[in-house]
């Protein structure tokens, strides 16, 4: 049962609905995740999910290398709605089922791809350092460009916020699905 409370249409102030109409005709389609707490302020969730749309569907990154840093995210905050969501999604871009489940099981994934190492290392230095070296910073903007860094990193901030709002407010899975992560 999640802490706050979501919201049907009917209850819905004419803000709320505006986006709830938005959300609901976009790309995404759904209210899952954080749009149900998000609602509760919809100013912030306007702005939030113009950031993540650009994120998710507009990066200079592929599919297979902004989900990876999803996947990455969803396991660092142990974030079972987004590594639901985003697991099948990755597998669909093109990251592989072997990568997939290392994550999942907080093993170093085998990397084929130096796109791939490359990111995994910059988010998991990050993550743990608070920080990349220069070493990884040059190692990963000769992989995405300059463009490509500066997307990695807000699909990071994106999906940390994303993360903390399913956290926070204990934002369920579908019914009848298991937590896919361990703590």
């Amino acid at each position: 049962m999640p802490r706050i409370k979501p919201l049907a249409p009917a209850e819905m102030d004419a803000a709320q609905r505006k986006f709830h109409d938005h959300i609901m005709a976009g790309p995404r389609g759904s209210m899952g995740g954080p749009f149900q707490a998000w609602i509760h302020s919809p100013d912030f969730a306007d702005r939030a999910q113009k950031v993540g749309e650009y994120c998710r569907f507009n990066s200079a990154l592929e599919p297979r290398l902004s989900e990876l840093a999803i996947l990455i995210t969803a396991r660092q905050w142990t974030a079972q709605f987004e590594w639901f969501a985003h697991a099948p999604m990755a597998l669909e871009g093109g990251l592989s089922a072997e990568i997939i489940e290392a994550l999942r099981q907080r093993r170093m994934p085998v990397f084929a791809q130096a796109d791939e190492a490359a990111i995994y290392d910059f988010c998991t230095e990050l993550y743990r350092e608070s920080r990349v070296s220069d070493a990884t910073y040059e190692a990963t903007k000769t992989q995405l460009g300059e463009q490509g860094v500066v997307d990695l990193v807000g699909i990071l901030g994106y999906y940390a916020m994303v993360s903390m709002t399913l956290n926070v407010f204990e934002m369920p899975l579908p019914d009848g699905v298991e937590p896919p992560l361990e703590p």
